[in-house]
């Protein structure tokens, strides 16, 4: 057993062997299914006869950057995007923050804070559809109890409250996770560090900027990235929500691919707009893991 070990020990095959498998899962499920979208994307291509394609070149992308409406979808990506991004880990480093300091039912507390992130999106999604009634929504009944009735009909049919409104949901949902995490980041943190700049005379900000964020800083970069992801992939809450109104108001690119290719018919044109996507999220995680290596270079520099 000793000496077969050393074999594969001293085989320089050997971290091929082990990737191969994973490699193999991420060719077959995920290469190949990208390469038939992207090959798809230059052509027409109807749902009702998916087998008959016509080659079309960049038309569906020129088409795409020559719609304004298109244009509104990657703004209401980048604004969803970028809101729950910032809201999600601010608020998930408070709570973190405050689940990691001692007081009594804190156990409890870390535990009941993952419910939200437990939830299926479907069944939050349905539930605060219903809380944002307007007949029956216990949000308009809490602003008519505060006299603060502001006379629309309902949240998700205003224009200007649909997207609000999605958000908090999404925030509700997502931001536990990140508190989880930090949470976990924070069991990191040198408690030397800490009582020696409470010693020096630091304030509870100082303290946080010497010895906590230094040790959470990689945590809430790679935080970003998911999260980031994460948002300009979600559908399920948003579709069943508001389905990307009223007109266009709460459209994300998958929602327009969606509606593309399941309302329109058009398969080109959702493959076009699928491979938009990607791109947005191939660009994040290359500024993600440049900001790393920089940040990683400078630390050593110092």
């Amino acid at each position: 057993m000793a000496r077969g070990t050393a074999r594969l020990d001293g085989n320089p095959w050997t971290p091929y062997l082990f990737a191969a498998p994973v490699v193999l899962y991420l060719l077959l499920f995920q290469g190949y299914p990208l390469l038939r979208e992207l090959m798809l994307s230059f052509t027409q291509t109807s749902l009702l006869t998916p087998q008959t394609s016509h080659f079309v070149g960049m038309r569906n992308y020129a088409e795409l950057a020559a719609r304004p409406d298109f244009w509104r979808v990657i703004g209401v990506t980048a604004l969803y995007t970028a809101i729950c991004v910032v809201l999600a880990i601010a608020l998930g480093l408070g709570a973190a923050l405050l689940l990691d300091r001692p007081f009594r039912g804190r156990g409890i507390a870390r535990a009941l804070v993952t419910i939200p992130w437990a939830a299926p999106p479907v069944a939050v999604a349905t539930v605060f559809a219903w809380m944002l009634n307007a007949q029956y929504g216990i949000f308009n009944h809490w602003l008519k109890l505060l006299d603060l009735e502001i006379g629309y009909e309902s949240w998700l049919d205003n224009p200007r409250l649909a997207l609000p409104a999605i958000l908090f949901t999404t925030i509700w949902q997502i931001f536990p996770f990140s508190s989880v995490v930090l949470l976990a980041a924070l069991q990191g943190v040198s408690e030397e560090v800490r009582e020696a700049a409470q010693i020096d005379g630091a304030d509870k900000l100082s303290i946080f900027k010497v010895a906590v964020w230094p040790t959470i800083r990689p945590t809430v970069a790679l935080l970003v990235l998911f999260v980031t992801i994460w948002s300009l992939r979600r559908f399920d809450l948003i579709w069943v929500m508001t389905q990307g109104g009223p007109i266009g108001a709460t459209k994300t690119l998958v929602i327009e691919l969606y509606t593309r290719a399941f309302v329109a018919r058009e398969l080109g044109e959702a493959a076009a707009v699928g491979m938009v996507g990607l791109s947005i999220a191939l660009v994040v995680t290359v500024v993600y893991f440049w900001a790393t290596q920089r940040a990683e270079r400078a630390e050593g520099r110092s």
